[in-house]
């Protein structure tokens, strides 16, 4: 069973505080997602630790429930 929009959303708003998240069906399959996650919380962590952050809030999904997931993270401007 795919994960909800809804759902991806609410684990990383639950785990990274402060954060502003938008999701996009990419293949209206709702197994292929894009996520720009920005949060305050990225401020001084590379891309590399800012992407294990929302994989981290995922809780183990990635690549089992959710299928494929497009992520963009930035801090706010």
């Amino acid at each position: 069973m795919a994960m909800s929009a809804h759902e991806i959303e609410t684990l990383i708003c639950e785990s990274i505080p402060n954060t502003t998240v938008i999701i996009r069906d990419l293949a209206g399959d709702g197994e292929h997602y894009a996520a720009e996650v920005i949060s305050e919380s990225f401020r001084g962590k590379s891309r590399i630790q800012q992407h294990k952050m929302v994989y981290d809030a995922l809780k183990g999904n990635m690549g089992n429930v959710l299928h494929a997931l497009a992520l963009q993270t930035s801090i706010p401007k």
